[in-house]
């Protein structure tokens, strides 16, 4: 739905806040699950208006004419799209599409998660459907290369896992920015050099890893993977920075499930600069 695991992440986490605040009511749900369906949908609606630039066209317009049977061939086109294709088309078509195709829900269910009619469901499912098969049909086989980081990046980025693989936290803190904030995902949250220094400390006695500088849906990411042998990504460090200050750490190690969902490349470091060093 939102087209980002970043994103989906924060939708997954308020939408668990939410049911566990909820959670004595639960016994008085008739169709807990549903509801559950609910706020993650609104929760995803609600990042994609705030992170639109403007407003998609509304796709509320009464089909009440429109037939929209599911088939194991919808279903087969849905489940099997790319998550590109699917950020192609409106958000409304995108649930409806979702929700009915790839979770199963039934139409009658599809309106109560959603909030809309079902004849402005039908219609989002006839053209969602549509708008996948011609997407699908023109993408063939071919996939939009992906963004790629800045040499201003790539040096930051390999000089932070340089630093962080040599286990000199000292010189990984000199990086910080005095107001750098760290998002610990599902665990907590830290901000100011002093107090993310203990999270540092924490990776410190720690030996089963090695970091590989990486780029996750385009965005700067140390990948961290297993200590021997072959990289294997077990989950990614976001990094942002101001200047050449890190002043953003998004760390998924307990949110790991995240990896599945991620486009995870590896970065090479970039060649030195002539008539000076590469390193940072």
């Amino acid at each position: 739905m939102t087209g980002s695991v970043f994103d989906g992440e924060d939708a997954v986490q308020e939408t668990l806040l939410k049911a566990v605040e909820s959670f004595p009511g639960f016994d008085a749900l008739d169709h807990p699950q549903a509801w559950l369906f609910r706020v993650a949908h609104n929760a995803a609606m609600d990042l994609l208006r705030a992170r639109a630039k403007h407003s998609a066209a509304a796709e509320e317009d009464e089909m009440e004419n429109v037939a929209a049977p599911t088939s194991p061939i919808e279903d087969r086109i849905a489940a099997g799209a790319a998550l590109s294709t699917f950020m192609q088309i409106a958000p409304t078509q995108r649930s409806s599409v979702i929700l009915m195709d790839v979770l199963g829900y039934s139409l009658q269910e599809v309106c109560a998660i959603t909030g809309r009619s079902l004849p402005a469901v039908k219609a989002a499912l006839h053209r969602g459907r549509n708008s996948l098969r011609e997407i699908g049909d023109q993408q063939q086989s071919a996939d939009r290369p992906s963004p790629q980081l800045s040499r201003d990046q790539r040096e930051l980025l390999a000089s932070y896992v340089e630093r962080f693989n040599a286990r000199d936290f000292d010189a990984v803190r000199d990086m910080l920015a005095e107001e750098v904030r760290l998002d610990l995902v599902a665990r907590t949250r830290m901000s100011g050099k002093a107090e993310v220094g203990t999270y540092l400390h924490n990776y410190a006695q720690a030996k089963d890893w090695r970091l590989v500088a990486g780029q996750v849906e385009g965005r700067a990411a140390a990948i961290v993977c297993t200590g021997d042998g072959p990289a294997q990504p077990m989950y990614f460090v976001l990094l942002g920075w101001r200047a050449r200050e890190v002043i953003g750490i998004r760390d998924f190690r307990y949110a790991r499930y995240v990896m599945e969902s991620a486009t995870v490349e590896f970065v090479e470091s970039p060649p030195p600069l002539a008539g000076g060093g590469g390193r940072v």
